[in-house]
């Protein structure tokens, strides 16, 4: 259970008194939610649930907007602009870390791998995570593979403070690796890898080093909220969960609808770079061997300190954040609908 949970507020989540056909009768709960990104096939299935109903279903109004990177979310979680959200888990970590009295917490993580990497050209001299000592990568100040660039240069062996980094735009950190203004970028895999492709750096052009392969073993995306917003309306919570992961695993399981539903919003949606970027996202970052065997959210806690550490340690942060702290399963739905 999270921390500061009142046992009134972990019965009613348990309980009957919030199953959701009884809150979709009754007047509509609002709730303000955002991505991690523009809209695109990896957050696509919050898109896909909204105009399903399944939000509606479970008695809550909900408005979805883009976000400007994964590090930004539980600052505006914390804030107050969201209720809840969807990043890359480890940005929070770091952010729980630095604040732990802000009470963030993930109430589900859809990805079993993290998308963070580094990616610089197959042509040039960069041929291992060392040899980025000296180098300049560029990327947005609230990228999650910058902010998390310091663990993995632990987890790796690179002095970081060799490394420099140009904070540029969203848009202009991939074409500053095309022009060789910069060295390397990084990001998710999912975005940068295609963006490259995109600009004339087709995939074998690329040298992709994720994270995970270089001794980082970090979980990626999560469902994010507060504990205050939990406490205040834990029912809200449940049912947006149970969407949320029911457009999730729908996705995973046949991702033709959640492109169309894509497409339909964002009109020059380009159908064949977002087809390829989620299964790029499924090869890369959803689909391993534990998730097939235990389903979606099945957190390893012990993995999951582990990683916590890892955060730690590369800021100098003192060890006090426990996993518990930052993950909760009481929100989740039952393990059969989280079966892939």
């Amino acid at each position: 259970m999270v921390p500061g949970f009142t046992r009134r507020t972990a019965l009613l989540a348990a309980g009957g008194l919030l199953a959701a056909p009884h809150v979709a009768r009754a007047q509509a709960q609002r709730l303000r939610m955002t991505l991690d990104w523009a809209f695109q096939s990896p957050n696509a299935f919050a898109l896909l649930a909204r105009e399903k109903g399944y939000f509606r279903e479970a008695g809550i109004e909900v408005t979805i907007d883009r976000g400007q990177g994964s590090g930004g979310v539980p600052v505006a979680l914390a804030g107050g602009s969201y209720d809840m959200g969807y990043a890359d888990l480890n940005p929070a970590i770091r952010f729980m870390a630095e604040n732990p009295d802000r009470g963030i917490v993930a109430v589900a993580v859809l990805h079993d791998r993290s998308p963070l990497c580094a990616i610089v050209r197959a042509d040039g001299p960069i041929r291992t995570p060392r040899d980025l000592e000296g180098k300049r990568l560029a990327a947005p100040d609230f990228d999650a593979g910058r902010q998390l660039f310091p663990a993995f240069a632990k987890a790796a062996g690179i002095d970081a403070s060799r490394v420099n980094f140009i904070s540029v735009t969203p848009a202009l950190r991939e074409p500053m690796l095309v022009r060789r203004e910069a060295d390397g970028v990084t990001g998710f895999v999912t975005t940068s890898a295609l963006a490259l492709k995109g600009i004339g750096l087709d995939h074998p052009a690329q040298r992709v080093m994720m994270y995970y392969d270089h001794g980082l073993n970090l979980y990626g995306g999560a469902l994010l909220t507060t504990r205050a917003f939990i406490e205040r309306n834990p029912a809200i919570v449940r049912g947006a969960t149970a969407a949320l992961m029911k457009g999730f695993r729908e996705t995973v399981r046949n991702g033709q609808e959640m492109i169309d539903t894509l497409r339909r919003i964002e009109p020059l949606t380009d159908v064949a770079l977002e087809r390829e970027r989620h299964q790029l996202n499924l090869e890369r970052v959803i689909m391993s061997d534990h998730v097939r065997a235990n389903g979606l959210s099945s957190v390893d806690m012990a993995r999951l300190q582990t990683g916590i550490r890892a955060v730690e340690e590369a800021y100098n942060l003192q060890p006090r954040l426990q996993a518990a702290q930052i993950y909760t399963p009481d929100f989740l739905p039952p393990a059969a609908d989280r079966a892939i």
